[in-house]
């Protein structure tokens, strides 16, 4: 296990927790507009939904959990999961403990799975004890809703739909899903990245590239191996694309009639101007997303070893400001990859190639 090599200072404690969800509203926007009532009435419900659970980010951060000293056996994850019965009432019924064997409920046996994986690679890989680094248990609700097309992590916990079953399946099945939706409470408890703009980019990307090096290493997969996408298994049979975004090759997760064409940019040419989405935080994303899994496949092996490691040495470090654009964080990066693995290393070299290819330039 690791320690950061740029940790100077304790890490904030989180004061604003965001609601951060894995679908991003530009689709369910695009379906919110379909003639078909398959097909816009979930997608209306859940950007009904989402919209009353962003009005709730004041009263969620005086209710967040702050880091406290380490709990007992924080080796080890605690996690519970509730049943919201398909109502919207949080957290639900208590369905599953830590100490209880397999559920009769899919959906609750892969969202205890999936919070089991992404414990594991922050504890085993980084040496950090659950997302906030002192043992924070860990709790979901399955089954929330009704035809909920969306997952998010609201500061306390992770939160699943069962999806419309025409274009979303359950949003228990993805692994990287769930560890996306999780990264968002590390960041939360690390450098907080500010949700708008740039920084809410990175807070985004942050979140997509350790959901994907969870799902590459449960399954010990190299760097080569991955798909790099984010929700692969969430599309229903039927819909054209591949995943909700593709790290690989920013723009090509979808082109499908009901979902609309992939509009993440790939690199600061294509970047989005906009007031939606907190100033295009799922769309701009896309940038940083392509940066990692440039380096990433230059420097080849296990992504989350040296890329994974100069990224997580970012985020907990220390220096990384709330309101940080992306020129900061690639200073930091080419920084880290320094301090860690030398000038002269070829992880120096390939952060600073991989940064000017999607066209930022570290401060």
């Amino acid at each position: 296990m690791k320690e950061s090599v740029t940790q100077k200072r304790t890490a904030p404690a989180p004061t604003t927790p965001v609601f951060c969800t894995i679908v991003p509203p530009h689709i369910l926007g695009k379906l919110a507009e379909s003639d078909d009532p398959a097909h816009h009435e979930p997608a209306r419900r859940t950007l009904e939904h989402d919209a009353l659970h962003r009005t709730r980010r004041t009263d969620l951060a005086a209710q967040s959990l702050v880091p406290q000293e380490v709990r007992a056996a924080a080796d080890k994850p605690n996690r519970t999961v509730y049943d919201a019965g398909h109502q919207q009432d949080l957290p639900g019924n208590k369905v599953h403990s830590e100490s209880e064997g397999p559920s009769k409920d899919a959906s609750v046996n892969r969202a205890h799975a999936g919070l089991g994986a992404t414990f594991e690679l922050y504890l085993k890989v980084y040496g950090r004890k659950s997302i906030d680094g002192a043992g924070l248990p860990l709790n979901a609700t399955v089954h929330y809703g009704e035809k909920y097309d969306n997952a998010f992590w609201d500061g306390q916990r992770m939160v699943f739909g069962d999806g419309d079953g025409t274009l979303f399946k359950d949003f228990t099945i993805p692994v990287d899903v769930i560890g996306h939706e999780l990264t968002h409470g590390v960041t939360q408890y690390t450098a907080n990245l500010d949700y708008q703009g740039q920084s809410g980019a990175l807070n985004e990307s942050v979140s997509d590239i350790f959901g994907s090096l969870i799902k590459q290493y449960a399954l010990g997969q190299g760097a080569d191996q991955a798909d790099w996408l984010i929700g692969a298994d969430l599309l229903a049979p039927g819909v054209h694309g591949q995943a909700l975004r593709s790290m690989k090759a920013p723009g090509t997760a979808y082109d499908d009639p009901q979902l609309g064409k992939d509009p993440q940019p790939a690199t600061m040419a294509g970047y989005v101007q906009t007031t939606d989405d907190n100033g295009g935080v799922h769309l701009n994303s896309g940038i940083p997303n392509h940066a990692f899994y440039l380096v990433a496949s230059t420097l080849g092996g296990k992504a989350w070893e040296r890329a994974g490691q100069i990224w997580y040495d970012v985020l907990t470090g220390g220096h990384l400001t709330k309101n940080a654009q992306f020129a900061d964080f690639a200073h930091l990066t080419v920084q880290a990859a320094q301090t860690r693995y030398g000038a002269s290393g070829s992880e120096h070299e390939a952060v600073v190639k991989a940064w000017s290819t999607v066209g930022v330039t570290g401060k």
